[in-house]
Formats: C-alpha cells, sequence, structure tokens
C-alpha cells in the first residue's frame, strides 16, 4: 500500500523497518519527492514496479532514478562523489565553483541582487543558469529586512527548485555573515571582536560562538563568514573592530575556541578563517592597500592564528584578503592557498573567494587580462568556490579552451565542493523547519551581556568608580553615543550593514546607555543632553575603489563627520546642574565612510570624530566630576584629558546589552574586568604600533611621540592585586620535550572581590633573526574574593619558543629566554631565565601550539 508524503517535494532519508513480516519504507525519487509504503517483503523488483506504477512514471525511468550510488546515504562520501562527479557536465561543475547573490521569494520568483560593489547576475538567464544547479547562495536571509519564517521559506523554495527541477538535484550551500551574531533580521547582536578579545576569556567566547551556530543553522545557513583572524597593527585601520587585537597567539586561542563553539563537534557548520593573510597589516592602514611583509613575519605574526583555527579546531572554509603581499595577490597565490594551507598544514575543507576578490585580479591588481583569466589564476591557484556571484567563474568555458585550466582541475575543486555537500547531509536535509527558527533565545541574550560586561576596560578611576545606585547624585548622561543604538554594535551587526544598502531594520533590541542608567540610577537622577552627533545623515554613495574616481592624486572630498557645536552649551548646562556628568564619546560603525569605522572607513587621525573633544573638554571645564565612556571599534587619544577625568574607560561595541553592561559596571553590580588587547599610543604619529614590535621599532633617536599610553594587557578594576612568589620548575629545558613551568601567587589586596588577568611574556635573548621585545605565551583570568591569594601555574611548551628560518619553517633554537608575569605588557613585577638546550629542531606539523594554566585557591 503507497501513501504520498504530504510534504511531497521535501525529500527525507530511506528508512527501512520490519514488523510482522512487513517492511515500513520511506523513499525518495530522483526528483525529491517524498513517498512511504508498506508491502510484504517479496522482493525488490516487484516492489519497484509497484512504486513506479503509483508513480505514473516508465519501471526503467524509476530504477534509474534509485540506482544512482550518489543518492544512497549509506555509501561512503568518496564513492558517492565520484558517481556524481562522473554524471556531470563541464556546465554542472562548473556552477558548482561559484555562488549567486539573490533575493529569495517564498514565490519562486527570485531576483539578482545588483550594487556597485559585487555586480549582479543577469536576471534574464537566472532560471537557466539555476537549472544547472548551484555552489552556494549568498547571505539569503542577510542581504536583506526579511522575516525569518518568510525567508526560511524562501530558501526552502530555492532548495525545493534545485532538488527537483535540476537534472542533479544537488543542493546548495547557503552561508551568512556572523562574527557578532548571525547577520539577519533578529540575530542576536553580540558584542564587537574587539570585545571578545578584550575578555581574556576563550571559554565564554566558545559559548558565545555555540549560540551564533544554533541560530545559524536554526535559519538554514551551512556556513558562516567568521572568525576574522586579522592582527591588529595599526587602530587607523577601519576592520580594527573586526580583529580580536594585536597578539597573534591570543588571537589564536580564541579563534580556535570560536570555530569548536560554532562548528560543533560534527562540523556541520563551516567556520571559515578570514582575511587569508596579512590583511591587516596594509599600507597607511588602509583598505585593500598592499601588504610589505616578508616571509618569516607573515609566519610568526599573521599566519600563526590561522594554523592554529587549522589544526587546533579543524576550521572548514578559509577567504582569501583582497590585498597583494610581495606584489602577490592573496586571491592568485598556490603558496598560501595550496601550499600551505593543504599541504603544510592539512587543511581540507573549502576555500571561498572574498566578494569579488576574483574579479580585482583584472580589475586592480592587474594581473589577470579578463574574467576568464582571473578565474583560472584564483582555481588554480587553490579557489574552491567564487563569492558572492558568479563573476569570473561564469568564463570558466572560456579559460578551458584557451589551455589556461584544466577539466581535471576542475574536477578537483569540484570534488571538494560536493564532498562538503555530502558530509553536511544537504543531500538528505536540504530543508530547514520554519517551525524551529531559534533567535534571541534566553542563553544567547545572557552570553551578549556577558560579553560586555567583561569586556569593559577602566582604564583610570580616581575613586569615583563604583558610583552606587543609592549615593543620591543627579548624573548628566551627555554624549552621541550614549543613546544612539547603532552606535552599540560593529559594522557587521545586521542594522549597521544595511546603511550601505540605504536600507534600515529594527534596532529595539539594543539597550543604549542612557537607557541602562535609567534602569540602574532612576529617571529622576538623569539629565540627558547629547553634546553634539558624529553624522548629521548615515548614507551611502561614497567612492569604494580607486577606480570610483577619475584621478586620486587629486581627489577633494568632503568629510560626513559633523562639526556643529551649537549642542555643546546646552550639555555643559547639564553637567553644571548634576553632581557628576558620564559622558559618552566614539564612533560608529559602518561600511564605506558610512560611518566613522569599520569596513572601508579607515581614519587619518586618532581623535575622536567630530567635536567630541570639544564638546568633553567643555564639560571637564565646569569642574565636575567627569566620566568618559569611548565606544566604537578603535582607541581614541584625548589630548592630555585623561589625567583629568575623574575616570575612563573603553567599552568598544558592546552589542544589545550595551546599556545594561555599562550601568551594571558602572554601578558595581559587576566589576571591571576587560584587559586591553590593543595598544593605546600617545599619538598618530607612533602608528604602526603594537606591543610586540621589534627594538628598533622606537626609531634612532627614540621619537617623543613614540608608545603607548594604555599599554596591550592593560586594565583595573575595583580592587588591588599584587604578585610574589615566583618559581620555576627546572631552569634547563630540553628542545625536544621541554615545558616552561612557572609558579606564582596573585592576591586580591583590596577590601573586595575582582577579576585579575595574569599574563606571561617572553623574550629571547639571542636568536637567528631579529625577535619581538617580548611576546604573550600564557594568560589566565583568576577571580579572587577580597584577601583572598591563589597559586597560579603557566605551563609553556617549549615548541612555542619557536621563529621562522630563512627557509620558512618553523624552528626552536637553544638559548636564554626570559619570562615576564605581571598585569599587563608595560608591567611584569615578576621575571626569571630559562635555558634551552639541545640542538636546532625543526617543528613536525602537529607541534604544541598552547599553553595551559592551573589556579589553587588558599
Amino acid at each position: 500500500m503507497l501513501h504520498r508524503n504530504a510534504n511531497a517535494g521535501f525529500p527525507l532519508t530511506l528508512r527501512l523497518t520490519q514488523k510482522n513480516g512487513r517492511e515500513d519504507r520511506q523513499f525518495r525519487n530522483r526528483g525529491g519527492a517524498c513517498f512511504r509504503y508498506a508491502c510484504p517483503s517479496s522482493g525488490p523488483a516487484s516492489l519497484l514496479a509497484a512504486i513506479a506504477r503509483a508513480v505514473r512514471r516508465p519501471f526503467e525511468d524509476f530504477l534509474l532514478a534509485m540506482s544512482h550510488p550518489y543518492q544512497d546515504p549509506s555509501r561512503p562520501n568518496s564513492e558517492r562523489v565520484s558517481d556524481l562527479l562522473a554524471r556531470m557536465t563541464i556546465e554542472e561543475k562548473i556552477a558548482q565553483m561559484h555562488a549567486f547573490w539573490l533575493i529569495l521569494s517564498e514565490s519562486g520568483d527570485h531576483r539578482t541582487r545588483s550594487d556597485s560593489f559585487t555586480g549582479a547576475s543577469d536576471q534574464a538567464q537566472l532560471q537557466n543558469r539555476l537549472k544547472l544547479g548551484l555552489g552556494q547562495i549568498t547571505r539569503p536571509l542577510g542581504s536583506h529586512s526579511v522575516d525569518p519564517v518568510s525567508g526560511v521559506r524562501a530558501l526552502n523554495h530555492l532548495q525545493k527548485f534545485l532538488r527537483e527541477e535540476t537534472r542533479l538535484g544537488i543542493p546548495a550551500l547557503s552561508h551568512e555573515e556572523c562574527l557578532v551574531g548571525v547577520m539577519t533580521r533578529g540575530g542576536t547582536m553580540f558584542p564587537s571582536a574587539l570585545n571578545y578579545g578584550t575578555t581574556w576569556n576563550p571559554e565564554l567566547i566558545e559559548k558565545v560562538a555555540t549560540a551564533i551556530g544554533t541560530e545559524a543553522r536554526s535559519l538554514g545557513c551551512h556556513q558562516g563568514l567568521a572568525p576574522v583572524l586579522d592582527v591588529s597593527r595599526d587602530v587607523r585601520w577601519g576592520r580594527t573592530e573586526e580583529t580580536f587585537g594585536e597578539d597573534p597567539y591570543l588571537i589564536g586561542v580564541l579563534a580556535t575556541r570560536y570555530v569548536r563553539g560554532l562548528q560543533g563537534d560534527k562540523r556541520d557548520l563551516l567556520a571559515t578563517l578570514k582575511h587569508y593573510v596579512g590583511h591587516s597589516f596594509s599600507e597607511g592602514a588602509r583598505n585593500h592597500a598592499p601588504v610589505h611583509l616578508g616571509p618569516r613575519e607573515l609566519n610568526d605574526i599573521f599566519l600563526l592564528p590561522f594554523e592554529m583555527a587549522v589544526k587546533q579546531a579543524n576550521a572548514g572554509s578559509v577567504m582569501p584578503a583582497y590585498h597583494d603581499v610581495d606584489n602577490e595577490p592573496a586571491h592568485s597565490s598556490h603558496y598560501l592557498l595550496t601550499e600551505v594551507l593543504r599541504n603544510q598544514w592539512g587543511f581540507d575543507g573549502l576555500i571561498v573567494a572574498d566578494y569579488v576578490g576574483v574579479s580585482l585580479l583584472y580589475q586592480h591588481h592587474g594581473v589577470a587580462a579578463d574574467p576568464a583569466e582571473a578565474a583560472a589564476l584564483s582555481f588554480n591557484a587553490g579557489l574552491d568556490v567564487e563569492l558572492p556571484g558568479d563573476d569570473c567563474a561564469a568564463h570558466l568555458r572560456e579559460a578551458l579552451a584557451r589551455g589556461q585550466i584544466t577539466e581535471a582541475k576542475i574536477d578537483e575543486i569540484v570534488s571538494r565542493v560536493l564532498t562538503e555537500k555530502f558530509r553536511l547531509g544537504l543531500f538528505e536535509n536540504p530543508f530547514v523547519d520554519e517551525n524551529k527558527i531559534d533567535l534571541q533565545n534566553d542563553n544567547a541574550k545572557a552570553l551578549a551581556l556577558q560579553v560586555a560586561e567583561e569586556s569593559f576596560v577602566l582604564l583610570e578611576n580616581d575613586g569615583i568608580l563604583p558610583l552606587a545606585p543609592d549615593s543620591g547624585k543627579k548624573i548628566a548622561v551627555i554624549g552621541p553615543t550614549a543613546d544612539d543604538p547603532l552606535a552599540m554594535v560593529g559594522g557587521y551587526s545586521f542594522p549597521v550593514h544595511l546603511i550601505i544598502s540605504d536600507m534600515t531594520s529594527e534596532t529595539s533590541e539594543i539597550v543604549t546607555p542612557l537607557q541602562g542608567l535609567r534602569k540602574v540610577y532612576g529617571d529622576a537622577a538623569i539629565r540627558h543632553a547629547p553634546g553634539c552627533v558624529i553624522l548629521a545623515q548615515r548614507k551611502a554613495g561614497s567612492p569604494v575603489f580607486p577606480g570610483d574616481v577619475t584621478d586620486g592624486s587629486t581627489l577633494n572630498l568632503e568629510s560626513p563627520v559633523s562639526r556643529d557645536t551649537s549642542l555643546i552649551d546646552a550639555a555643559v548646562q547639564a553637567a553644571r546642574e548634576s553632581d557628576v556628568a558620564i559622558v559618552f564619546v566614539g564612533d560608529l560603525a559602518g561600511l564605506f565612510q558610512t560611518g566613522t569605522v569599520g569596513e572601508g572607513s579607515d581614519t587619518d587621525s586618532l581623535n575622536l570624530p567630530g567635536v567630541q573633544q570639544q564638546l568633553l573638554e567643555a564639560v571637564v571645564a565646569t569642574g565636575k566630576p567627569v566620566i568618559a565612556v569611548i565606544t566604537g571599534g578603535r582607541p581614541y587619544i584625548l589630548n592630555g584629558l585623561e589625567h583629568k577625568l575623574a575616570a575612563l574607560a573603553m567599552a568598544f561595541a558592546p552589542g544589545q546589552r550595551a546599556g545594561d553592561a555599562i550601568a551594571n559596571v558602572l554601578s558595581g553590580t559587576a566589576s571591571p574586568s576587560g584587559r586591553l588587547v590593543v595598544s593605546v599610543p600617545k599619538s598618530v604619529g607612533a602608528m604602526p604600533y603594537f606591543y610586540n614590535h621589534k627594538l628598533k621599532s622606537a626609531g634612532t633617536p627614540i621619537a617623543f611621540h613614540f608608545g603607548s599610553r594604555y599599554p596591550f594587557g592593560h586594565g583595573i578594576g575595583y580592587t588591588s592585586f599584587s604578585y610574589s612568589g615566583l618559581s620555576v620548575e627546572q631552569s634547563e629545558l630540553d628542545i625536544e620535550t621541554g615545558e616552561i613551568v612557572a609558579s606564582f601567587d596573585i592576591r586580591n589586596e583590596g577590601g573586595r572581590a575582582g577579576v585579575e588577568v595574569a599574563q606571561l611574556y617572553v623574550r629571547d635573548e639571542l636568536a637567528s633573526a631579529v625577535r619581538p621585545v617580548k611576546e604573550l605565551k600564557a594568560f589566565a583570568r583568576v577571580a579572587l574574593d577580597a584577601g583572598e591569594t591563589a597559586r597560579v601555574t603557566f605551563r609553556v611548551p617549549v615548541d612555542m619558543l619557536n621563529l621562522t628560518n630563512a627557509a620558512h619553517r618553523r624552528i626552536v633554537e637553544p638559548g636564554v629566554f626570559e619570562l615576564q608575569i605581571g598585569p599587563s605588557s608595560a608591567d611584569v613585577p615578576l621575571q626569571a631565565k630559562v635555558n634551552v638546550t639541545g640542538q636546532v629542531r625543526e617543528l613536525g606539523r602537529l607541534w604544541r601550539m598552547e599553553s595551559t594554566s592551573s589556579i589553587n585557591r588558599r
């Protein structure tokens, strides 16, 4: 007896059970239609004939439809890939090597997305192109403000078409942005990646990524374009907000945890490591600009986090960057994409292009003559999928005819794409249940609050903080970011990202500082005055690429940043009428100069944008105690005001629970425990500046503007800690198996509980290559009650003392290494030395990459 499933067209896995001599089966034909039937166990031939009659298809056709090995989930993936690949035409293979960026419709009336940045696929030919199949669908829910249920239905409709109305029924892989939460309407908006870093809490970031993965999976997302592993070198760079900071080891640890959390144990959601590699050390800190790096520094600093995430977390995808390194574009670098990633590290996932990165090979870099050659260069180098569309992949037939790429290379690439689709289970489960969409759940919102609290960095405090809610003080809440929800989130949050397309989105989930402070202190205690605005209007339209202007050398564009001072007087009056002023200053994230920080929103100054410095000076001049809180995507300098403030803090971009977190810390409900992961330079003239520089970076003679006012690792709380009792288990370490074991005491000397972040740095005293003045090798968050002491032990494998030699290999050399332990890179009260003995050793693929810590409270 045969029954057609009520959800016909939604393919389900073949199931076979036997009960009382009868078989209960569920079957999917080539078109994807689902049937369920029960019949006596009378043999396969009569069974298939009965099914064929029921579905009104010829027996031979139905038998053929069910006989392909690639359709059988019980077969090994390698066998399924080989079978499917052998059945594909060259056009169907090429279709798996690119994406389409579409505005999907529940009715199936999909349309191509078009703008000056991404270009567009041919709308007229879209249906015919889709019949060939599709490798990926670009941001189906993240490209516009669509209700999640409607978006999921539209995505299911596309997958249904691909399964039922294409010759081979290959589903598409769906990707979304997800660095600070899945970037779709209704997704939880977590704090920025800089905030992730300043928590110094890998376990928390793994939980955050797990929560993001839950939301992404519930929307049918198979690949998330995160995390960003760029190592900050120059905070003028707009994308500083997307980084975990300026230390490669800390970034590598956090990246490993983020990837593990996002992907889960099964790697059923691919994390994407980007931007591979060196993107953050661009010429002049400008977006897309060339990178001037030698292979040793590239490996020691910039490749390290990627290597850690690939080897330790089995990252599923990597995205090359837009720039060139030593005149070789990353998108066409066989050395980076194949030799390093696949051959040396054993990476087995997908390499996907950054948006239009393949096109830029002929449009900007000038290493390809046209789209066909650009595609050939990228795919021969190691690329698997062009994103976000088919600008160049569509021309691969032409590249084949010219001999610029071979069909064998295309088969190799398509095999990797199909392998991931089979491994992810897309053929068996291409659809998502619209009734199980899981956004903004209590766990995700609680994690967003915890990250915002733990990433709050207190830099100065004369004792005014914490400011008790029952103090009776009148509080002036001042500043352009005090009540602007978009000032609390990063450029890759959904509402900010939409600005580039002149669209808006709901921001009701974002709690501003003003709202948070009113909750804690009450409306009657608060006087609010914005004081100024940063941008009078948020809009797209700035030139993006060099080719967008006729002659960059004579370019004369006006800054959109407001210089209006008319609101300052009212802010000063509010401060005079209050007991204390809390001034919120900073920047606004926005892509391509729709903001003052973010992708394509680089800066030439580290002064606060617009007239915020004048506002802050005017409020300080009232003589009232001033607490300044800097929000945004990079640190700023206050030109001497730092030490005239009662307190100074950096909250960066604290996400949707920003106001709650800031109010909790300022009131003392939560303790400030964030520590800087980007140094705050004394002057923009110090740029590029980072703590792990080389000795000669200071210049000769040393420039007066060099150095950091608030260094990497710095941050204070509402109590104080002391360090003592350093002991090193062994001063002589074997170069093969040795491990630094350093133990010391931390005591909470104050009258309230707090969190200290203990840090261990190493300095190589004599090496075969120039080394940084110090490098972070271990860290631990230590929570202590008032008067409590803990014994902290760090274990650092000798492998972590490596450097890169002239052959581009990691080696460990014998010699003396100085250990420096303390609360920041510039404050290291405990020091010792160890001597590594033996012969120079080249590290193998699986070298020991991480230190460990243990904490014993007394």
